[in-house]
């Protein structure tokens, strides 16, 4: 298993912005795993929004990281605190060229690559309702159930649920 020393940035190594959102989420899902999380991309909360990375710890805390690939995209997009009641802990993801101090100082802070990252400020407490964890487990536990039996048995059609059944 990796740690988290594992994953540290080589500052030594030039540092290349990554332009690429996939690769900052790849070496966030890195940071997080180092930090005894199972990790999803790309899953959709109940509010309808799709957070880039969400993971869950052993004791049911979720963790939800928005990467930010560049300063343009971070001027941009400002969706990011619809994401705070679904979480216990939230983190932007940035290459090594962003501009820290442009984060704001009341969420946590990694910087990663393809390869791994490093966590620069840690993601203060925030507070998550047992309703809303309790869903949203089950929304990780579908979610991640789904994408399985994808790989697993890509030609098997997903089952056809009434609109109201989808509320998990």
């Amino acid at each position: 298993m990796l740690s988290a020393g594992d994953l540290r940035l080589d500052m030594q190594r030039p540092c290349q912005a990554e332009q690429k959102a996939d690769g900052i989420a790849r070496g966030a899902c890195r940071v997080l795993a180092a930090l005894d999380f199972t990790t999803l991309t790309e899953m959709p909360l109940a509010s309808g929004q799709r957070c880039d990375v969400i993971g869950l710890g052993r004791k049911g805390r979720f963790a939800i990281v928005e990467i930010k690939s560049s300063l343009a995209n971070f001027r941009a997009d400002q969706k990011w605190a619809g994401y705070l009641p679904y979480c216990a802990a939230f983190y932007f993801a940035v290459p090594c060229d962003f501009p820290h101090a442009l984060i704001p100082a009341h969420v946590g802070l990694l910087v990663a690559d393809r390869y791994g990252g490093e966590v620069l400020r840690a993601a203060p407490a925030l507070a998550m309702t047992g309703v809303m964890r309790r869903r949203q487990l089950a929304r990780f536990a579908r979610v991640a159930a789904h994408r399985l039996r994808e790989v697993t048995d890509p030609t098997l059609e997903p089952p056809q649920v009434a609109s109201s059944a989808r509320s998990l």
